[in-house]
């Protein structure tokens, strides 16, 4: 039971001391420590009762108290403290000392001046809360009483000797520092402690002592304060004031705090102006913030890094989540990102990302398309799927352009983190749709551009039904650098396709592409005509390597023969049904000798000579036979456009997402299936027939139906003479019949 009164208050401290972390500061030793519930990082000041004298345990427990009691911005923030008769344990907020700080930025190139000047504003700011508003004298100030937090800006401590102005009401007087430590006497004003000055003429004087020290390093001796050094231009006329021998002649720190920011003036910079704005933000009105988030993105590359992880950040994260910033705060956003790390990145912003994407704002839409490549490396591959994929494709219909062709360009940046449905299908779809009816040619373009750089993340089957497809689309568009980029596209997925489709469908329709009316698009197809041409020649000399130029393409041999079957029917095809059109063409179905005779063409070549006939008969019959035969030459071209079309439209319903969203509509390689249209020769022969027979057919009822119109006109006419002879019916009269 006793034991447990003994126990230690130490062990039951929330905070824990990290080993090999003090730095002497003062009367205390600084410690780096962490919370035990959380691990959140403090600094610990620990003063050992033991080891000190009576004088510097006064002070210790003095600065312990003022440090309670004491809050403001630029003072060191007390969390929590533990008071023992063996010591005093003081927890801080995070920081380093001054000291320590300028000299690791020394060996990094120095601190800047933005750093400095918003260091000494703060200063200058708290010395001012505590001579104006406290009424209370510092009689510490220097470089070992100011320390600086993660965002490097500067806190005032070492409040071991603060007094008030008109001396302590309990007549308890704490030593001087000079009492103490004797190396503090030349941080001393040259006047008499009591003399007539204003209150705060040691203060500023030690202020100056500081900003020497800050520039110049450890103050030497006290005359030293005459040598500027390297003290600023700009600063130099108020630093003189600050350490001029007459006390009465020392500006007030508010006054010295005014007179540094006027134009021109060391305070008077666009860091010390964003830092003032931060401070001051939730007062701030809507139109003024979005200036501010304006004007910060231009300037934070000149600005401190830890300032902007530790301050702008948390700054701008709570502007979009309680401020409605908008979209105005995702270019500093992301230029702040650059500076953490990737733990950090995915913790800070990435969650703030994801949830943008869910905005209906098109200004934020858009800033998130064109400035994804900043931040796609930290996402992974669940969050794009499943959170930003299905909002980001609404931008595919969206009635604006500028979305439109931001959502094409995003892909080339989302498509290796898409799954295996959204990546194959889904963007598919979408890109089959932009390329077929998108009415801007930049974007069908960026469209054909966009697939030919993702290829390579497509299956193999999505390839086989694609590609050709959709460049060959391209290559008819009417725009230009639409059908460009048919031809590069191609050009840079052609070791996607086997020997077999370059040879049926690639080649055919690149030579089209020779006679374009562009001659860049000319150039582009004579190249990859080349390239083609030689894959071609080389497995031909030596079909051994055809394993190795086809290494890329997957095992749908059986598809890309297909379509190469089909390619050359559809070039005989025509040839054949156009002879059997002419065998059976009317005038020389008569003449049954002569079609035995195999004269398909003579009918059309003894036409001219008949014309030429002086008898009249002759003439009328001829002009009889070639008016019917060319009627049903065009009716036989309309029957066949329209059995393309059905067969056309019953391919479709079976094919996949890519045939059925538009991509081979007009793509006569890839819509007909293999063998369809090869009919014998006797159903063509009486699908010719056919054709002959339903146009006499319609003749015919065309004839009847005008002579029946023609009799109803007379009988109609009839009737009006009969009506108009007999007079106009009276008033009450009976008809008789």
């Amino acid at each position: 039971m006793w034991s447990f009164f003994a126990r230690d208050p130490v062990k039951d401290f929330a905070y824990e001391l990290l080993p090999d972390s003090q730095e002497k500061s003062g009367i205390w030793t600084l410690h780096r420590g962490k919370r035990k519930t959380n691990g959140e990082p403090v600094s610990v000041f620990v003063y050992e009762v033991t080891q000190g004298t009576e004088q510097q345990t006064q002070l210790a427990k003095a600065a312990f108290k003022r440090m309670k009691t004491l809050r403001h911005p630029n003072i060191l923030a007390y969390v929590d403290g533990l008071e023992t008769e063996k010591s005093l344990y003081l927890v801080t907020e995070q920081v380093t000392p001054l000291a320590v700080h300028l000299k690791a930025q020394a060996e990094k190139g120095g601190s800047g001046e933005l750093e400095v000047s918003w260091g000494l504003h703060q200063i200058v700011k708290a010395l001012s809360f505590l001579v104006n508003d406290c009424h209370l004298l510092h009689n510490n100030l220097g470089v070992w009483s100011v320390f600086v937090d993660r965002a490097g800006e500067w806190k005032l401590g070492g409040l071991d000797h603060v007094v008030p102005e008109q001396g302590d009401p309990t007549g308890v007087s704490l030593p001087a520092p000079k009492a103490v430590y004797p190396e503090m006497e030349k941080y001393d004003p040259p006047e008499m402690p009591n003399s007539s000055g204003e209150k705060w003429a040691g203060e500023v004087w030690r202020l100056g002592c500081l900003i020497w020290e800050v520039f110049n390093g450890p103050l030497p001796r006290t005359s030293s304060l005459r040598s500027l050094g390297k003290i600023p231009k700009a600063l130099v006329p108020h630093y003189c004031e600050l350490v001029g021998a007459n006390p009465r002649a020392r500006p007030n720190p508010a006054r010295f705090l005014q007179n540094s920011r006027a134009p021109g003036g060391f305070l008077s910079n666009s860091f010390v102006e964003s830092n003032l704005f931060l401070e001051e933000i939730q007062i701030k009105e809507p139109a003024e913030k979005q200036q501010f988030f304006q004007d910060l993105s231009d300037n934070l590359d000149s600005f401190p890094e830890d300032f902007c992880k530790h301050k702008v950040l948390p700054q701008l994260l709570t502007a979009f989540e309680f401020g409605n910033a908008g979209a105005v705060v995702l270019t500093p956003l992301f230029k702040v990102g650059k500076f953490l790390s990737a733990e950090e990145y995915q913790q800070k912003i990435i969650p703030v990302i994801v949830k943008m994407f869910s905005s209906t704002d098109r200004a934020m839409r858009i800033r998130l398309l064109q400035q994804m490549e900043q931040f796609i490396q930290y996402l992974n591959e669940a969050a794009v799927n499943s959170q930003i994929f299905p909002h980001v494709v609404h931008g595919f219909t969206d009635t604006n352009p500028a979305i439109r062709e931001q959502t094409v360009k995003s892909m080339l940046l989302l498509a290796p983190k898409l799954n295996e449905t959204n990546l194959n299908q889904e963007l598919m779809r979408h890109f089959a749709r932009l390329q077929a009816r998108d009415e801007q040619g930049p974007i069908r373009c960026n469209t054909t551009v966009c697939l030919g750089k993702i290829a390579s993340y497509l299956n193999a089957g999505t390839r086989q039904r694609v590609l050709i497809s959709a460049f060959s689309r391209a290559t008819k568009d009417p725009f230009p650098a639409s059908r460009s980029a048919g031809v590069l596209g191609f050009a840079a997925t052609h070791n996607y396709y086997s020997v077999t489709e370059i040879a049926a469908r690639i080649l055919p329709t690149l030579c089209a592409i020779t006679i374009d009316p562009d001659k860049s698009v000319r150039d582009q197809a004579f190249k990859a005509i080349k390239s083609f041409l030689t894959k071609l020649e080389t497995v031909s000399e030596d079909p051994t390597k055809l394993a190795d130029i086809e290494k890329d393409v997957a095992s749908c041999a059986q598809a890309a023969g297909a379509s190469s079957s089909w390619a050359g029917w559809a070039v005989t095809g025509m040839s054949s049904l156009t002879s059997k059109l002419i065998r059976n063409a009317p005038g020389t179905e008569g003449g049954a000798a002569a079609e035995g005779s195999g004269a398909n063409t003579a009918p059309l070549i003894s036409l001219p000579l008949l014309l030429s006939n002086n008898d009249k008969r002759v003439q009328e019959l001829c002009s009889v036979c070639s008016l019917y035969i060319w009627r049903t030459f065009l009716l036989f071209l309309l029957f066949h456009l329209v059995g393309r079309s059905s067969s056309s439209t019953a391919v479709k319903k079976q094919s996949s997402d890519w045939s059925s969203s538009g991509w081979d509509a007009d793509d006569s390689w890839s819509n007909e299936k293999e063998g369809q249209g090869q009919s014998s020769a006797g159903e063509e022969a009486s699908t010719a027939a056919t054709t002959v027979r339903t146009e006499g057919g319609l003749s015919k009822a065309e004839l009847s139906k005008k002579k029946r119109e023609e009799r109803r006109k007379e009988l109609e006419a009839k009737r009006a003479e009969r009506k108009a002879a007999k007079g106009p019916l009276k008033l009450g009269a009976r008809k008789l019949d």
